[in-house]
Order: C-alpha cells, then sequence, then structure tokens
C-alpha cells in the first residue's frame, strides 16, 4: 500500500510541477506578446477557470496523498517516509503557501482592476517570479517523493 500511495505522491506533484511549469515557460509569456489589455483579461478568465474541480483537485490532492502517505509510512516505520514528509513540507510551503500569499492576492487584484492593461503591466513580472518558486518547489517535492518510494 505504501508503495501504490508513494506513486501517487510522485504522479501528482509531478502534474502539479508540470502545470506551473507551463505558465513560468510559455503560458505567461505568451499572454505577455497578445499585449497587456488581452493578457489581462485572458488571465482573469483563466484564474476563473483555474478554481474549479480540474486543477483544484490536483493542487490539494498533491498536497494531501503527499502527507497521507508519510504518515502512512512513518506508522509502518518505512524508511522512505522521511524524504515524503519533506516533499509534501517543501510542496506546502513553496507551493501552496506561495499561492496562498502572493499569486492568488495578485490575481485578487487583477480581477478587481478596471484598467486591466495597467494591471498587467504590474501583475505580469512579480507574479511569474513567485510562479518560478511554485514550480522550483513542486519539481523538488516531486524529486523528494520519488527518492522515498521503496
Amino acid at each position: 500500500m505504501y508503495t501504490v500511495l508513494t506513486v501517487a505522491s510522485v504522479t501528482l506533484l509531478g502534474m502539479s510541477a508540470g502545470v506551473f511549469y507551463a505558465f513560468s515557460s510559455f503560458v505567461m509569456s505568451g499572454l505577455d506578446r497578445a499585449g497587456d489589455q488581452a493578457a489581462g483579461e485572458s488571465m482573469t478568465g483563466i484564474n476563473d477557470t483555474a478554481v474549479r474541480p480540474a486543477f483544484m483537485s490536483l493542487f490539494f490532492g498533491a498536497l494531501v496523498v503527499a502527507a497521507v502517505t508519510a504518515v502512512y509510512g512513518l506508522v509502518i516505520d518505512d524508511g522512505g517516509a522521511g524524504w515524503v514528509l519533506a516533499a509534501a513540507a517543501v510542496y506546502l510551503v513553496g507551493a501552496f503557501g506561495v499561492t496562498a500569499v502572493r499569486n492568488v492576492p495578485m490575481n485578487n487584484r487583477l480581477l478587481a482592476a478596471t484598467d486591466k492593461a495597467a494591471a498587467w503591466h504590474d501583475y505580469y513580472r512579480p507574479w511569474t517570479a513567485w510562479n518560478h518558486v511554485r514550480t522550483i518547489a513542486s519539481g523538488a517535492a516531486t524529486v523528494l517523493a520519488a527518492i522515498g518510494l521503496p
């Protein structure tokens, strides 16, 4: 059972890292090329769509499954459980925490802005920088969980 949970953790963490990587590597720069007004309006739509089950179950699931896996591994005294616990902690702080403290407040300011072009101009670089943090943290969490495989 621990192996199955660890594989699920690695998979979910890796998928989450992939979503963040896509935004860091091409989505944000692609939106920016469309111009400030179009980018601001489009990102508002993306943010609205992101809070639906498809992404939210992945985003929360990666954390929950990794945490449950770590606790289960510690209970059964599996030697790799510490790695999965580290993965959950890195994801909690670097992806989940950064999202809550940095990216979501910026998303809310963009949503509330009446001038999407001006808002995008102030939003694009800092949001992307914090998304790089989420990408790296999710990738690191994936590696840590993989090390915890039996």
